[in-house]
């Protein structure tokens, strides 16, 4: 069976997370109490099920520390994925002032309610730390709900066993993204957005690859990275790591980010599919690119 769990920080997005898992075709409980995983697994399996989504959430208190043993036991016979959402606290107190809901884990404190907010997200992102440790992490604070489903459903097409490692363009003007394990800073190289007729389109686009791989430090620079990669992937293999996020990031997330993770992207698929006894699996994004927000590079 597939289990996954998606948890993470209340205002991130697992509301919209779990939708995209339902409209996918997966059975889905929401808000489940930690004690009732594996009783709710075993009826399921009764029932032929073989794809389940759950979300749990931190208002579950300290019983949110059994789930990773809990998860291990299910890792036993079961596929088990978790998928951690998340959000910087100014986007969070955004989001819960937008709503005028009340954090679960919020108190009747008598500080201001943006006060007693702020602990309460605190509080939650210590409970759920060991969760978010062993997840593949999404993070929303840019991310519109239309872009969050897009890649839930990127990441359904991926095998929940092995090691996934996602590729991922971003602007430095959007900030780093949190989920990030290895950052890649290419604002050093040549900038395409100085070109007038360049300047509307993306990496993606063949002008502006045809640009890119003239100039020998773009070049250089993607070499570097690959071999990088190349020399320390069968460690983070061997670490046992479910998810491994490299952010390749420019200044817009536009053109140079764009252009080079499709080619470390595209080099490791064919090392993966020429590789026998394969062991990773491959995601890409362009986070700029899938907000739809990106204006310079």
């Amino acid at each position: 069976m597939q289990i996954n769990l998606i948890t993470g920080i209340s205002g991130s997005g697992k509301s919209v997370a779990l939708r995209a898992f339902e409209d996918a075709g997966y059975d889905c409980v929401d808000n489940l109490p930690v004690s009732l995983l594996e009783n709710l697994i075993d009826t399921l399996e009764k029932e032929k099920s073989e794809r389940i989504a759950v979300a749990i959430d931190a208002r579950r208190g300290q019983s949110i520390a059994d789930l990773p043993t809990i998860l291990e036991s299910l890792r036993k016979h079961h596929q088990v994925r978790v998928v951690f959402l998340n959000a910087d606290t100014n986007t969070l107190i955004q989001r819960f002032s937008e709503t005028r809901r009340r954090h679960p884990l919020s108190t009747n404190a008598k500080q201001s309610q943006s006060a007693t907010l702020i602990e309460a997200i605190d509080r939650e992102r210590n409970l759920l730390e060991p969760l978010r440790a062993q997840a593949h992490s999404i993070d929303t604070s840019n991310l519109p709900a239309h872009a969050l489903r897009s890649w839930i459903q990127d990441l359904l097409k991926d095998k929940p066993t092995g090691l996934t490692v996602v590729f991922e363009s971003f602007g430095f003007k959007k900030g780093v993204p949190s989920e990030a394990d290895l950052v890649f800073d290419v604002r050093c190289l040549p900038n395409p957005h100085y070109d007038k007729a360049l300047r509307p389109l993306t990496g993606n686009d063949k002008p502006v690859k045809e640009f890119l791989e003239k100039i020998p430090e773009v070049m250089s620079m993607e070499a570097d990275i690959t071999q990088f990669i190349d020399k320390w992937l069968p460690h983070y293999i061997a670490d046992g790591r479910s998810y491994l996020t490299v952010a390749i990031g420019c200044t817009g997330g536009q053109h140079r980010s764009v252009y080079l993770t499709n080619c470390l992207f595209d080099y490791f698929e064919k090392k993966a599919t020429i590789s026998s006894g394969n062991t990773f699996h491959l995601l890409k994004r362009h986070r700029e690119l899938d907000l739809g927000s990106a204006k310079t590079n």
